[in-house]
């Protein structure tokens, strides 16, 4: 069990695992940052100019609701039924909130993407030529002394 336990917190210490925490962590709060920009900014100017329409609460009703019958007496005859609807307005927010998240995304990862590509980019300096070693040296020098010859 002792094995386990080292090999799990050698694991959930790597960089690569909490740099992903954080980054789940963050995206949760950018996700309630966005649904707020789209349900508190966006959507009521958007219901404005389409008549005073809150999408929140747009739906088509694709049964309607019965109420419950009761008789003389007072019993329930029949229970009561809840509509059945099709709630397309809160479809429509979602999609906006995905749509302003997906952007701002994408805005980032080209940002991060155009800064590494400048760091790549930088000349790297040419390595010096490696010495020779002794025998190159001693071959050269023979090489010279049999051409003088």
């Amino acid at each position: 069990m002792g094995k386990f336990i080292e090999d799990f917190k050698a694991f959930a210490l790597k960089g690569n695992v909490v740099d992903m925490a954080v980054g789940v962590i963050i995206g949760g709060a950018f996700g309630k940052i966005v649904s707020s920009l789209v349900a508190d900014i966006i959507m009521p100017p958007i219901g404005v100019l389409t008549g005073g329409v809150d999408f929140k609460n747009l739906k088509a009703v694709l049964k309607e609701a019965v109420p419950a019958v009761v008789d003389e007496a007072g019993n329930e005859v029949s229970a009561a039924a809840e509509a059945v609807t099709l709630n397309y307005g809160m479809f429509i927010q979602n999609v906006i909130d995905f749509l302003i998240i997906a952007l701002s995304i994408f805005c980032v990862i080209k940002m991060m993407t155009k800064l590494s590509k400048k760091k790549e980019e930088a000349p790297a300096e040419p390595a010096p030529e490696p010495e020779p070693t002794k025998e190159e040296v001693l071959l050269t020098e023979i090489r010279d002394l049999l051409k003088k010859k």
